[in-house]
C-alpha cells in the first residue's frame, strides 16, 4: 500500500515491516513524580552558559548601572522589572528543560500492544525501528533524546530538550522573556552611556572607567546578539503554532492530515484554556482543553 506522504514513511506504513517479535518488552515506567532530565554534555553545558550569561547581564545591570544611580525610582523601577524578567526567563527555561515533551513510551511495538489497537482492514501504525515503540501521528523519533516525541518541533540544545507537545508555551515565554530582558538591558546601557559622558567616568560606575567599558560593550554585544536571535525564533514558534505546524513538519513538507483549527484555537492548544494572564507564567501548566488527541492508528 502506497501512501502519497513522504517516502521515508512509505517504510513504515508496512505491515510486514512492525516485527513485534523482535521489540523486547518495554521497560518498567519510573516514578510518577521523575523529574525529565536529558543527559547530554553538549545540552547540559550550554543550559549551564545560558544561566551563566543571564547572571552576568544580572550583574552588570545591578552592580555597573543602577547601583551608582543618583535617581532612587529610576534605581527600584528599573532594578525590579529587569529582575522579575530574568526571573521568569530562568522559570522558563527550566520548564522547557525538566518538562517531558511528550515522549512516546518506549518498546511498547509489542505483538500484545498491536492486538490490544484492533486495527481494522486497512487501518495502519507507524513503529519507530530506533525506539522499538508504535507512535501516534506528528511523532518524531529524536536522536538526542532517544525517543520519539509527540508533535516535536526540533531539539534544542539551549534547554537541553526538545520542543514538543507539553514543553512548546515554556520555551516560547523562554525565548520571549530573553528578548525582553536583552531589550531593556541595551536601553540602560545606552542610557548608561550617556550618564557617564555627561558626568566624571570615575562617579558614574563603582568599577575603573575601562573596566566599567569593558563591561558595558560586553552587555551590549550579549543582549544584542540574544535580542535578535531570540527575536526571530520567539516569531517563528508563533508562526508554528498559529499554522498548526511543527518545524520538522514544514522541512520535511509532511502531507496534512489532521485537522485544521483557527490561528486563536491553536494558541489556546499550546497556551491554555481559557484565555488569561497564565499564558504568560512558567508555572502555570496548560490545558489543553478540547485538543485532538494524537491517533496511533491512521
Amino acid at each position: 500500500m502506497k501512501s502519497p506522504g513522504p517516502r521515508s514513511r512509505d517504510i513504515e506504513r508496512q505491515a510486514g515491516y512492525l516485527r513485534p517479535e523482535h521489540c523486547a518488552p518495554p521497560p518498567q515506567p519510573g516514578p510518577a513524580n521523575a523529574m525529565w532530565f536529558i543527559r547530554d554534555g553538549c545540552g547540559i553545558v550550554c543550559g549551564v552558559i545560558t544561566w551563566m550569561l543571564v547572571l552576568f547581564a544580572e550583574f552588570v545591570v545591578l552592580f555597573v548601572m543602577l547601583m551608582p544611580a543618583r535617581n532612587v525610582a529610576y534605581t527600584l523601577v528599573n532594578g525590579a522589572l529587569f529582575n522579575a524578567l530574568a526571573f521568569l526567563a530562568l522559570a522558563s527555561h527550566f520548564r522547557a528543560m525538566c518538562t517531558d515533551p511528550g515522549a512516546v513510551p518506549k518498546g511498547n511495538a509489542t505483538k500484545e500492544f498491536i492486538e490490544s489497537l484492533q486495527l481494522k482492514p486497512g487501518q495502519v501504525v507507524y513503529k519507530c525501528p530506533k525506539c522499538c515503540s508504535i507512535k501516534p501521528d506528528r511523532a518524531h523519533h529524536c536522536s538526542v533524546c532517544k525517543r520519539c516525541i509527540r508533535k516535536m518541533d526540533h531539539h534544542c540544545p539551549w534547554v537541553n530538550n526538545c520542543v514538543g507537545e507539553n514543553n512548546q508555551k515554556y520555551f516560547v515565554l523562554f525565548t520571549m522573556y530573553i528578548a525582553l530582558i536583552s531589550l531593556h538591558a541595551l536601553i540602560m546601557a545606552a542610557f548608561h552611556f550617556v550618564f557617564c559622558f555627561e558626568e566624571d567616568w570615575n562617579t558614574c560606575s563603582v568599577f575603573s572607567p575601562p573596566a566599567t567599558v569593558i563591561l558595558l560593550i560586553l552587555l551590549c554585544f550579549e543582549a544584542l546578539l540574544f535580542l535578535i536571535f531570540t527575536s526571530v525564533m520567539f516569531g517563528t514558534q508563533v508562526h508554528s503554532i498559529c499554522t498548526d505546524e511543527t518545524g520538522i513538519e514544514q522541512l520535511k513538507k509532511e502531507e496534512r492530515r489532521w485537522i485544521k483549527k483557527s490561528k486563536w484555537m491553536n494558541m489556546k492548544v499550546v497556551f491554555g484554556h481559557p484565555f488569561s494572564i497564565t499564558w504568560l507564567s512558567p508555572f502555570a501548566t496548560p490545558d489543553h482543553g478540547k485538543a485532538e488527541p494524537y491517533q496511533y492508528v491512521v
